[in-house]
């Protein structure tokens, strides 16, 4: 039952493809809070959908929950967790103190969708690595993929990122998330990635099962040891993420596929 999974705001760490032992820190916490509700989100259909910026898990409380934690066993710190974290307006003060008490990078998964903000953008600066959501070139396929909340467009999402590339010091990143119905969208992407120039763009495919529901421990459900029912979604095959990669890196930008050649 979810009643017996401590309610702390961190998690982990759990090993990452890519970054070796990830130590997980969630912003939102009680339940999930986003600004999208992505059709392949392994956090499953998300309870909350919103554009609004507020503190939802106190920073001391945090900071207690990092208390907990063994650093020593941390290669990287990851703010993601139960949604959108660019939502919490305390993101800011934790990667500081992250920074400042254990010396540990601190990576950033966000969907963007914010960015166009600039006190938003402030509160990212102190990260070493942002990695930004980038599924959809066109609004119909952003409708249907990553189903926003009101008023985000895929414009909107651009132009927050290119405004954070301008300003940012650390590593910008890009995850392109494909399953067959947004394939055709490859060409698109590589236009918009051509224009953002971020340093690296990852092609991934939903390798894990769609939750029918929230569960406190789907945030670092690496292993998948949730019991709720799930559903397996459509993948890209190997030979397509290929065909995607060469077409993404037309863009001119470095592009790791979830598919090791």
């Amino acid at each position: 039952m979810e009643s017996a999974v401590p309610r702390s705001s961190v998690y982990g760490p759990v090993r990452s493809w890519r970054y070796g032992w990830s130590l997980g820190v969630d912003l939102l916490l009680e339940t999930s809070i986003c600004s999208f509700n992505c059709i392949y989100c392994q956090l499953g259909d998300i309870e909350i959908v919103t554009r609004e910026q507020k503190v939802y898990v106190p920073t001391e409380r945090v900071v207690e929950d990092l208390k907990q934690v063994d650093m020593d066993r941390v290669d990287i710190v990851a703010i993601s967790g139960s949604g959108e974290p660019t939502l919490a307006l305390n993101l800011g003060e934790v990667i500081h103190h992250i920074k400042e008490t254990y010396e540990k990078p601190v990576m950033i998964l966000t969907n963007a969708s914010l960015l166009t903000d600039p006190a938003t953008r402030a509160r990212v600066r102190e990260a070493d690595i942002v990695d930004c959501k980038l599924d959809s070139a066109s609004d119909e396929t952003l409708e249907k993929f990553n189903r926003p909340a009101a008023g985000i467009t895929v414009s909107k999402i651009v132009e927050g990122i290119q405004a954070l590339r301008a300003e940012y010091p650390g590593k910008l990143h890009l995850q392109c998330m494909f399953m067959p119905m947004n394939v055709a969208e490859a060409q698109g992407l590589a236009r918009l990635i051509r224009d953002i120039r971020p340093d690296r763009v990852q092609l991934n495919t939903p390798k894990r099962p769609y939750p029918k529901q929230w569960e406190l421990i789907l945030r670092g459900d690496h292993e998948r040891k949730s019991t709720l029912p799930r559903v397996s979604l459509k993948t890209i095959s190997r030979e397509q993420a290929r065909e995607i990669q060469q077409i993404l890196e037309q863009s001119g930008v470095p592009v790791l596929s979830v598919y090791p050649s």
